[in-house]
């Protein structure tokens, strides 16, 4: 149904997150802090040049807040409760969209009441959009919590342009298909003018998942959707429609960044580089310190460094006074199972390594279970002689590009997997298959090895692609493309 009314906003993002924290102080008294991250980053001049508004939940349960505004940016948060974070959330996001989107890792669990409180938030962000949006808004919609809101969107306001990005992978057909609600998510998504990848590979495999769900034509980056119903006189999407038509979508890859120069300037600050020189004397100088850093998901290989690691260290190749490893592993998901066994896991090898290998003086691995604020981070990364990447899937991970920008000495060596969307950008990395821990032992060994002149040449190279492909880059390539849809329309020619 269309909506009968329209809000002043010409551009909103909607995500499961606000882009601001609620924080409560000793008083009681609530404020809000800005998040950390690349898309708050990449986003705030286009929404404070554009009237622009952010739609999300606040972070908590039950909080019921009216739209404020929050250094220029307009914040309108959508209430969960408790039941709907357990299992939109917790549930259908993180327990079966998220392990089945990264090819099965963890098994995903279907539950049809989870699917039915994905539907019921998903309709509510896309409520939302439409009674803020200005007449002919463009709306920008975020990762794979929200795939059903392009469609939901798009009945209630057909004058809108319409984006999707997906921040994870899209896995191939025949992972995608054991999802019993794998045509309506194909349907919410095909509701966007442009859906956005992190690589060329997840974009063939949504096509792919197109043409055997719904039988439709693609060609190159364009999706042709009929457009049902379609008799004389009936009003499809804001226009006049005869039958036969259709509107194509653009489904294509739009790798993500990071504010890459703001990284290279706190690299170059004084205090941190004075820090990063006292993190090497904490950890006892040793001749290489060897960085993880990761959230504590199963998906990110960290028990498959540290086995390789564990095997050198047993082989005899490497020690403990020389080498060092420290593995950051940020709490996440803590109240689901699979993670609360992956930390168990972890930190049950951790300590296995570290007595079996270590001394009074030196311990093998100093795991940290918990962040840091970002100038410690940055100092991390320019004390790491070696950072390691070992994701079993990922959609990018940025990590891997900020530990780039921070070397602005042009040292470190990035061990980088393959199969993290980054690495299809990042080439002069030891790429490596995180499962073949042989191949991550020896890359371990080379990138010790590796002499002075081949990582300035390898780190040189993998800067200019981070320095160059930044996160504004990012935004202003996804948005052209979707301003050009709207100036043009999204109505078009057959697919030959």
């Amino acid at each position: 149904m269309t909506s009968t009314t329209s809000g002043t906003y010409d551009f909103i993002v909607v995500s499961n997150r606000l882009p601001v924290d609620r924080v409560v102080g000793a008083d009681g008294s609530a404020s809000w802090t800005r998040s950390p991250g690349g898309l708050v980053t990449a986003l705030e001049p286009v929404m404070k040049q554009n009237e622009g508004a952010w739609i999300g939940w606040g972070g908590q349960p039950d909080l019921e807040l009216d739209p404020f505004d929050s250094d220029g940016i307009r914040i309108i948060p959508v209430a969960l409760t408790a039941l709907e974070i357990e299992q939109y959330y917790e549930g259908f996001s993180n327990d079966t969209l998220w392990p089945l989107y990264h090819d099965v890792i963890a098994p995903p669990s279907y539950h049809r009441e989870w699917w039915d409180s994905y539907v019921e938030v998903n309709q509510r962000f896309a409520d939302a959009a439409a009674v803020a949006a200005a007449p002919g808004a463009v709306v920008w919609i975020q990762d794979y919590q929200l795939q059903l809101v392009p469609k939901l969107l798009r009945g209630i306001r057909p004058d809108l342009t319409i984006g999707f990005f997906n921040h994870i992978p899209f896995p191939p057909y025949g992972i995608y298909s054991q999802l019993p609600w794998r045509t309506q998510i194909i349907e919410g998504l095909l509701g966007a003018d442009v859906i956005g990848f992190q690589r060329v590979a997840d974009a063939s495999n949504f096509q792919r998942a197109v043409r055997r769900l719904k039988g439709y034509a693609t060609k190159g980056y364009q999706v042709e959707v009929p457009i049902v119903d379609a008799s004389p006189g009936v009003r499809v999407y804001g226009e006049i429609k005869r039958q036969g038509s259709f509107r194509t979508v653009v489904a294509r890859a739009f790798p993500i960044s990071i504010d890459s120069a703001s990284f290279e300037e706190l690299a170059r600050t004084p205090e941190v580089q004075e820090r990063a020189k006292q993190i090497r004397a904490e950890l006892g100088n040793p001749r290489t310190v060897m960085l993880g850093v990761d959230r504590l998901d199963y998906t990110k290989g960290i028990t498959h460094r540290l086995k390789a690691y564990g095997e050198l260290l047993a082989e005899g190749k490497l020690s403990s006074e020389d080498v060092t490893l420290v593995q950051v592993a940020n709490p996440s998901r803590e109240r689901v199972q699979a993670y609360m066994a992956l930390r168990d896991d972890i930190e049950l090898t951790v300590g296995r390594i570290n007595g079996d290998y270590g001394t009074i003086a030196h311990v093998p691995i100093s795991y940290q279970h918990h962040g840091f604020p970002r100038d410690e981070m940055v100092a991390l990364y320019l004390a790491a002689d070696v950072m390691l990447v070992t994701a079993l899937r990922d959609g990018m991970n940025l990590v891997a590009k900020e530990y780039v920008a921070c070397r602005f000495d042009d040292g470190g060596v990035l061990i980088l997997s393959e199969f993290a969307g980054a690495s299809d950008e990042l080439k002069r990395a030891l790429l490596v298959n995180p499962h073949d821990i042989d191949g991550v032992k020896e890359a371990i060994l080379q990138a010790i090895a590796m002499p002075k002149s081949e990582r300035s040449a390898r780190m040189r190279s993998l800067r200019k692609r981070v320095l160059e492909h930044d996160v504004s880059r990012w935004s202003r390539d996804f948005l052209d493309v979707l301003e050009s849809r709207a100036h043009h329309g999204s109505e078009g020619h057959r697919l030959s």
